[in-house]
């Protein structure tokens, strides 16, 4: 019987948006199937679940590495990140931008990214400070006594097929209009403590998901049909959606990425300055400068 200080527990967001890197995971490969153990969590609960110590690894929100980089590394070529486009980080709302950067808007409680994303956009660039309230996420109500409202994930997808009549935002291709750059909105973090007691382990797992996310986006077939099946929308619909959204995490996103903390520092989201630290298969993590 397998030891559990021989188990990696991992993190798995309940969203499409991460699905090419979980659903070609070899899950009963022999180095592997005694020593992984799944948790499916929405991005909040993950969050928390890694930083207490409760889960070795996953993808968390991008926000919540900067909120506890000492304790991480992040997995290159892993992430979910867009130049442009996103289709699952929608701001809806009625009047246009410069209005509701002074109004109220409607925040969801799944992804400290996205808020923080939408809190960058709003205070650099529309120089506006709009009332924030959190409410769960259903468009209808939320948009009762506001002028906006951020729906994250699968309920931004589905929000977005219904004939509301709302102007929508997409909150990546916003980020790339006023900035240039790409934006990482889920990070893939390693416990620096599960890193130092299982490299080797650390390491297959690694592989293992390059593996998944490989035979995922190059054979997308069953994947899209799942989605098309459990969530709705047609097939070409989620074949722009898996399209439009890139897996990888090398230099073009972290540059994106070091941009979006130096505004959360900045503004004061963020306390102190984050640098990259990025795990390596040598056992030692490579850190990416701080711009200054």
């Amino acid at each position: 019987m397998t030891d559990n200080k021989d188990i990696i527990r991992i993190g798995k967001i309940k969203y499409t948006n991460v699905w090419p890197l979980f659903y070609r995971f070899p899950t009963g490969r022999a180095d592997l199937r005694d020593h992984v153990h799944f948790e499916e969590q929405v991005p909040t609960q993950l969050n928390r679940g890694i930083a207490s110590g409760e889960i070795d690894m996953g993808p968390i929100s991008s926000y919540a590495y900067g909120e506890n980089y000492q304790q991480y590394l992040l997995y290159p070529d892993m992430s979910v990140s867009a130049l442009g486009e996103v289709k699952s980080i929608l701001l809806f709302h009625r009047e246009p931008l410069e209005s509701v950067a002074n109004g109220s808007i409607a925040l969801t409680t799944s992804s400290a990214s996205s808020v923080n994303l939408l809190r960058i956009i709003m205070e650099k660039y529309y120089k506006g400070k709009p009332q924030y309230s959190y409410a769960a996420p259903s468009l209808t109500d939320m948009m009762v006594q506001n002028d906006a409202a951020l729906l994250i994930g699968d309920d931004a997808i589905r929000a977005s097929w219904q004939n509301h009549g709302y102007r929508v935002t997409d909150l990546g291709a916003e980020w790339l209009r006023q900035t240039g750059q790409w934006m990482s909105f889920a990070v893939w973090a390693i416990r620096k403590d599960t890193a130092e007691r299982h490299p080797e382990l650390v390491k297959r797992v690694f592989e293992a998901f390059l593996e998944s996310k490989r035979k995922s986006l190059a054979d997308p077939a069953g994947m899209i049909q799942q989605a098309v099946d459990t969530i709705g929308g047609t097939r070409s619909y989620w074949e722009g959606y898996f399209g439009g959204l890139c897996y990888d995490f090398g230099a073009p996103q972290w540059s994106g990425l070091q941009l979006y903390y130096d505004y959360a520092y900045e503004l004061g989201f963020l306390p102190e300055r984050v640098p990259l630290q990025i795990w390596s298969d040598s056992g030692r993590s490579d850190k990416t400068a701080v711009r200054g």
